[in-house]
Parts: structure tokens; C-alpha cells; sequence
């Protein structure tokens, strides 16, 4: 492989290829590097190699994107995801630091990056299926949203400067997918959703033919579409979080652009009752299950109401607009972040569970009657942040929410 091959023309790497690119592209490993290459990403888009140097313990992270999605050719997607994802990681990098990983190299060609290695960290997702607790998740989570939201918003920025970063962050086929997969196909008969046969019917009754749901969805659907008021991530679940006790790292912006505040904040919310309703239909009733479970209780509680708090104290020390000052403004802007909050987590809540992508906190429970509790129960509760998402105020409200309706299941 020559210096030529990877500075004129795109193409999609191989493990052999990538070792030789780090090579002759990047002026990262020492001169006796020992390099190995392992692709390891799982994902639906992207494909991602852990190169490292054995002889040094050195390593660094590649990653590229292709036109095309994996986990469906029917989604064509621009390479230029790769550059908005490094941007925007460093972008994040200076307004949230120390909570996504260092980028050291984007290359336009081959339309990929080079990044910290995580390997001491673990993939929030896989720590959470397997009973793991962080208590510290949610005051770091809790930072990174409200300075990675507020700080890129009319609020504070310039506006003019902010225009600038809505122009260089448009992501037309990305946001297509989220619209086409959280907002509409979820909500009918679609022939891409894929939906467990224990609850069709359920499914059916309860989301297909019911009309003011689908309304309410319609709404959501289209501030997604037309509100730019943050500079979002736009793919904020528990599988886009890198993780240790000390340290989170958010990782994978590739669907970044301005969009709704909440949308963000939403996505949190739902991917921790997904692993919160799996610990109450897997586990065994026991201190075990009751110190897991209340954990993400805890922790889903806190994230709506430290959310707030950091909120609030951010935009009195750094707003900037005049008309920002205006009583009574502060609180009807947080409040309709908070009310497209509960609307995105039920509607989060709803697509994983009939949509096309799922998640393994659901598919992964092997017995068919837990599974079935599980997503019933998680449809349940989509369906009810959606049409109560105006009075949803507050954390413990997510949590009587969810505590009724298990009751009922």
C-alpha cells in the first residue's frame, strides 16, 4: 500500500489497510512500533479499529465512515459525518472537558479520524446489562448536557456566530434517519419495523390505531425538524457512553446538528429506564436487585433535577441575549426544554422497542414472558411521557410513572 493510495481516493479499509495507514499517515507510534489491528466496532454506521503498538503499550483508535449504513444499505449516509464528528467532539471537547475523547487527526480522504483509545473505560450499555453501578454518572452527564446545550444556543452565543455553526453542522441524512426512525415508522404499521411477536397485538392496539398518540408524535417530529436551538449530539444513548467509576466519555456525535435541547436530554433518560425495567423483570427479588435498580431510579431522578440546577446557574452567569433578562423567560424556556424531554424519551422508549434498531437491554432477556413484560412496559411508558409531556417537571415524576405502570403489568 502506497502514501498515494490513501491521499487520492477513498475506500472502504480492511484491518491490513488501516495498520498501513497509521503508518505511513500518522506521526503517532514510535519507529519500533509493533502494530496490531482489530476492528471492533459493532455499530450500525461506522467502521472502527483499535490499532496498538505491542512492543510499547501505545494505542489509538481509527475510525471511518462509509456511504452507506451497516446496519441497512437502504440508508445512504455522506462520509461528512466523520468530519462533523470530529469537530464537534472537539468542539465538546473545550466546552465540556474532560467527557469525550481527545481527536488527534481527521483525514477528508479517507474519511476518517484518529482518536483516544478507551479500552480502560467500558461501554455504558454492556456495564449497565451486566449490573454494574456508576453513582457519579449523573453529575458528569448532567455537565455535559447543560454545557454542551446552553452553551451553544441563541442564549449565549453570538448570533450570527451561532448561524455560522448551524450552517456547519447540517446533517441532512443523518437527521433523515432519526425522522424517519424515531418519529414516524415506530408509530404504524411499517414494513422496517421489527417488532417481537409476543407483543404484536399489543403494539397494535396500543400504538398503531391509537390516533392522539400519533398526533402528539407528529408534533414532536417536526420541532425535531425546524427548532435549531442547540448544538446537539443527536445519538445520546447508553451505547454512545464510554464509562468507568471516575470517568464518562461521550462519544459518537456523528448525528450532531442544531436541533432541540431536549432530544439530548430525552435520550439519556430512556436508555436508563431501559436497563432500569430489565433489572425489574430479570432479576431475582433480593438486595441485589433492589441496590441496581434503585440505582438507575436514583440516577434517572437526578438527571432531570441536577439537569435543572446546573441549568439555572449556567444561564445566570453566562447568558448574554438582552431580551434573555426578561422575567419569567429563564424559566418558560427551561420548561419547554424539559416538556420536549419526556416527549423524546417516550418516543426513544417506543422506536427502540418496534423500530428497526433495537436495543440489547430488551432483545438480550431470553425468557419470551420477561421480554415481553419488559417491552410492554416500556411501550407503556413511552406512550405516557408523550402525552403527558407538559407536566412532566420534575425526576420523581419519571419514577411514579414508571413504578405505575409496572404495577399494572
Amino acid at each position: 500500500m502506497t502514501v498515494k493510495d490513501f491521499r487520492t481516493a477513498y475506500f472502504t479499509m480492511s484491518e491490513e489497510d488501516v495498520t498501513d495507514y497509521v503508518k505511513t499517515e500518522l506521526n503517532y507510534f514510535k519507529e519500533d512500533a509493533e502494530l496490531s489491528c482489530k476492528e471492533i466496532g459493532d455499530g450500525n454506521l461506522n467502521y472502527v479499529f483499535l490499532v496498538k503498538d505491542e512492543r510499547n503499550n501505545e494505542s489509538v483508535i481509527i475510525k471511518q465512515a462509509g456511504p452507506v449504513a451497516r446496519i441497512s444499505d437502504e440508508f445512504k449516509v455522506s462520509p461528512d459525518r466523520n468530519r462533523i464528528e470530529s469537530e464537534i467532539l472537539k468542539l465538546q471537547g473545550k466546552l465540556a472537558e474532560g467527557f469525550v475523547p481527545e481527536v488527534y487527526h481527521y483525514d477528508p480522504v479517507m474519511n476518517c479520524m484518529a482518536m483516544e483509545d478507551l479500552s480502560d473505560h467500558t461501554i455504558m450499555r454492556e456495564a449497565l446489562i451486566n449490573k454494574e453501578t456508576f453513582p457519579l454518572f449523573s453529575d458528569h452527564i448532567t455537565t455535559f448536557l447543560v454545557n454542551t446545550l446552553l452553551l451553544t444556543s441563541d442564549v449565549v452565543m453570538n448570533h450570527k456566530e451561532k448561524k455560522e455553526l448551524v450552517k456547519d453542522f447540517i446533517n441532512p441524512d443523518l437527521c433523515e434517519i432519526s425522522e424517519d426512525l424515531v418519529f414516524t415508522e415506530p408509530f404504524y404499521n411499517c414494513t422496517r419495523n421489527d417488532v417481537f411477536p409476543e407483543i404484536k397485538s399489543f403494539v397494535e392496539r396500543e400504538i398503531w390505531n391509537d390516533e392522539e398518540l400519533k398526533l402528539e408524535a407528529s408534533k414532536l417530529k417536526f420541532d425535531f425538524m425546524t427548532n435549531a436551538q442547540s448544538l446537539i449530539h443527536g445519538d445520546l444513548h447508553t451505547g454512545s457512553v464510554f464509562i468507568k467509576p471516575d470517568s464518562t466519555k461521550v462519544i459518537d456525535p456523528e448525528f450532531a446538528f442544531y436541533g432541540p435541547a431536549g432530544y439530548d436530554v430525552g435520550n439519556v433518560i430512556a436508555n436508563l429506564i431501559f436497563a432500569y425495567i430489565n433489572g425489574v423483570v430479570t432479576m431475582e427479588e433480593g438486595d441485589s436487585k433492589e441496590h441496581f435498580t434503585g440505582f438507575l431510579e436514583k440516577t434517572i431522578i437526578e438527571v432531570v433535577d441536577l439537569f435543572k440546577e446546573k441549568f439555572n446557574t449556567v444561564w445566570d452567569k453566562c447568558a448574554k441575549d438582552h431580551m434573555a433578562e426578561s422575567p419569567g423567560f429563564k424559566e418558560y424556556y427551561l420548561n419547554s426544554i424539559l416538556e420536549n424531554t419526556a416527549g423524546i424519551t417516550g418516543c426513544e422508549l417506543i422506536r427502540r422497542t418496534v423500530g428497526l434498531a433495537h436495543v440489547k437491554d430488551l432483545t438480550g432477556i431470553e425468557n419470551n414472558e420477561q421480554r415481553a413484560r419488559a417491552e410492554k412496559v416500556c411501550l407503556a411508558i413511552g406512550k405516557s411521557l408523550i402525552l403527558a409531556r407538559a407536566n412532566m417537571k420534575s425526576g420523581i415524576q419519571y419514577a411514579e410513572t414508571a413504578h405505575t405502570i409496572i404495577e399494572e403489568f
